[in-house]
């Protein structure tokens, strides 16, 4: 078993993945974008993670490597391989399934609460998850809902929060792979947005609620991890 990941910038890692991945003798291999690295033959890996990052779907012009990385990822959802995005990967999963992506109008930055949607379906992965969910986000765009897909998840501050589709590609728009050094990371890199806004808290909660919250969602992406995505 190998999974492949694609990192969009130096600063926003797989985090947890990893731990699991070498505590449970899981081969990885990666793609880093933003240094020019080439993009993997599909049938090089078992399944896929695509992280984060501060750019946007539509930031080719600035970011020539993603018209590259989105026929990628058409061609992977083709092979039926099972596919992970957090955050930026979400949303670039979502466009390549026919979704639309756009600015949030409003940027979600903390420790947040999301809510299931009360109709899902009996699922494994979603089994252990209680109703509401404290995650950690950092995002400002969002999408919408790929045709039949199943939407999973919304919070206060934006009403897509994560999407199954066809039980082999799976976006979520929060970071349940975060830890404590990769959070700092991210606010060290990207700390100025971290402005007075309604869904935006300051390094010091954010770190605060890192204490409180982030064994909870390690143990979640362990379950995505361990009975969906190798499965």
């Amino acid at each position: 078993m190998c999974i492949h990941y694609l990192q969009h910038v130096a600063f926003e890692t797989p985090g947890y993945c990893l731990d699991w991945a070498m505590k449970n003798g899981i081969a990885v291999t990666s793609t880093h974008l933003y240094r020019g690295d080439a993009l993997p033959e599909s049938d090089g890996f078992d399944a896929l993670i695509v992280m984060g990052g501060p750019m946007g779907v539509y930031d080719d012009a600035e970011y020539p490597w993603l018209a590259s990385e989105k026929q990628f990822l058409s061609r992977v959802i083709a092979s039926g391989k099972k596919i992970l995005g957090i955050c930026l990967g979400a949303q670039l999963l979502a466009e390549r399934l026919g979704a639309r992506v756009q600015k949030n109008p409003v940027k979600e930055i903390g420790w947040f609460p999301i809510r299931l949607r009360p109709d899902l379906p009996d699922h494994p992965v979603l089994s252990p998850w209680p109703e509401t969910l404290t995650v950690f986000h950092w995002h400002g765009d969002r999408f919408d809902i790929p045709g039949g897909a199943i939407s999973l998840a919304l919070s206060e501050g934006c009403p897509n929060q994560g999407f199954l589709f066809d039980n082999q590609v799976l976006g979520l728009q929060f970071h349940l792979e975060s830890t404590p050094d990769s959070i700092q990371a991210i606010i060290d890199n990207c700390g100025d947005e971290l402005v007075v806004a309604p869904y935006i808290q300051t390094a010091e909660h954010i770190q605060r609620e890192t204490r409180d919250h982030v064994t909870q969602a390690n143990a979640l992406m362990e379950k995505i991890l361990g009975e969906w995505l190798i499965q």
